[in-house]
């Protein structure tokens, strides 16, 4: 047994210090960024921005409706090809990835789908715990297999592993065990990494073997996507933020609520609040959904929760872009790629004053 010593740190840890900038208005600010990715050499440009492969965030809707404005998908992993088939004439196959676990059924399902549908480029490997042996076998075979497509691996937390997926073929690593919203990873297991950290040193090792990482999971603003480009990732990928809109295609739940008023012939008024379910793909909801339960040698690692309806992503998507789009003007950054080069971050013990925040 060993402790590091050294303190790590999570979003909630700091803040942007402000630099002197030339920037005029938000307006200057590109966010459009350019890679060309190590194995592939496939050569993408785009903002780099996902939505995670979640239920009711990872679907075609989504995919198409970020895709107009340049954003990424990934999509969830039980789409077959069927499903590809209803929307192969309103995708744009150059911003979204097909998502895929480990098992055989899994490589069969994705060896069909890229079979049927050539033109997409990108492939997402996605399990909980990237750091199995037999995890870094299938990123290794998928490289083999697909030579000239996109791989997307994870999850890891550290430099090491980082380095071992790339070697073993991957062009972009997701990095982030337990950070988000729904999950309960660093619960059940007592295993996890403060996300910012986990950024900064995956991202140091990924650069220096010219490949690319993803942050995934722990934002819950717009800062905090900033914090995450302003730490080194290259892409920054979410769940709870692009949950609970229509494109999601999570089923509405209405409430009731009693708002302690009445009108002026003192009958209660009541009010409807409506919400969406949201849940960890890890959880037992979708161990329900896609595995017909939770098998007997695991615990479920996530939460379900009911967010507020927030109607059409657009909204969102301006509300994300407009705040990096201002983190950048403060910090005197013309583009997100100069992001990271323009970033001191101060350590805080407080964020911002929640006085009226109930």
């Amino acid at each position: 047994m060993r402790i590091e010593a050294d303190k790590k740190l999570d979003f909630s840890d700091v803040l942007f210090r402000p630099k002197r900038s030339a920037l005029s208005s938000r307006k200057e600010v590109i966010l459009t960024r350019e890679f060309t990715f190590k194995h592939s050499k496939y050569r993408y440009s785009g903002i780099p921005i996902m939505a995670a492969n979640m239920d009711g965030v990872g679907s075609f809707e989504m995919a198409i409706e970020l895709g107009k404005e340049k954003l990424f998908t990934c999509l969830v992993k039980s789409y077959n090809v069927k499903d590809f088939e209803g929307y192969n004439t309103q995708l744009n196959f150059h911003n979204f990835a097909v998502s895929t676990g480990t098992s055989d059924n899994d490589y069969k399902r994705l060896n069909q789908i890229l079979e049927k549908f050539p033109a997409i480029r990108f492939i997402c490997i996605d399990v909980a715990n990237g750091y199995s042996e037999s995890f870094g076998n299938f990123v290794q075979k998928v490289r083999e297999a697909y030579p000239k497509h996109v791989i997307i691996a994870g999850n890891v937390v550290t430099a090491d592993m980082t380095q071992e997926l790339i070697l073993r073929g991957a062009d972009i690593v997701k990095v982030g065990i337990g950070p988000g919203s729904v999950c309960t990873t660093r619960i059940q297991t007592g295993v996890g990494y403060p996300q910012l950290s986990a950024i900064i040193e995956c991202a140091d090792a990924a650069h220096g073997l010219g490949a690319h990482i993803i942050s995934d999971g722990g934002c819950t603003n717009p800062g905090d996507v900033a914090k995450a480009f302003g730490a080194g990732a290259d892409f920054v990928m979410m769940g709870g933020m692009f949950a609970g809109h229509d494109e999601g295609g999570g089923k509405i739940i209405e409430e009731i609520v009693d708002t302690n008023k009445v009108d002026k012939n003192k009958n209660k008024i009541y009010e409807s609040t409506f919400f969406v379910e949201f849940y960890g793909m890890s959880s037992e909801t979708a161990m329900n959904k896609h595995h017909g339960g939770v098998a007997n040698y695991r615990s479920s690692e996530g939460r379900t929760v009911r967010i507020p309806y927030k109607g059409k992503v657009k909204g969102t998507i301006n509300d994300i872009l407009g705040g990096i789009r201002s983190t950048c003007t403060y910090v005197g950054a013309a583009n997100l790629k100069q992001l990271s080069r323009s970033t001191t971050f101060v350590k805080v013990s407080k964020q911002f004053n929640d006085v009226f925040v109930k």
